[in-house]
């Protein structure tokens, strides 16, 4: 089954933060992966880009350490974070409709791959984007 596909019962991948106090399941189905380079995205990850996975936020249940998830942001818009160790778990977006999840938060591979990337205006200026992949100054 493709992922972002409508199929039944996808595969079910785990999340977990650095000092595995927190924990989370989500299916194998993201509906798109992208690479975002905006400021907040590279603060955030603290590296070039933030390489990630769109999924509606229903699917994506915390199965471990639900007391140890510290939000950063609003109600509908926000960042989530285990409390101990500072690890970025998941954006809530869009919303509060979807949850994009760093891929490499992720103990399990997901079948999909990112399609773009995005926010290249404000890229990191030391950072050269070398794949081939197509590229949108900002997100649409």
């Amino acid at each position: 089954m493709q992922a972002g596909s409508t199929g039944s019962n996808p595969k079910t991948l785990t999340g977990q933060c650095m000092c595995g106090a927190v924990s989370f399941t989500v299916p194998d189905d993201f509906d798109y992966a992208m690479n975002c380079h905006c400021g907040k995205c590279r603060r955030t990850t603290g590296s070039a880009f933030k390489p990630m996975g769109g999924i509606a936020r229903a699917e994506l249940v915390v199965t471990r350490g639900a007391g140890d998830v510290f939000l950063y942001g609003d109600g509908t818009t926000h960042d989530a974070h285990c409390r101990r160790c500072g690890s970025l778990l998941f954006s809530q977006v869009r919303d509060a409709e979807y949850a994009h999840v760093p891929l490499g938060v992720l103990i399990d591979a997901p079948s999909i791959r990112p399609t773009h990337h995005i926010h290249v205006a404000s890229k990191a200026p030391w950072y050269e984007i070398t794949d081939d992949l197509p590229q949108y100054q900002e997100f649409d």
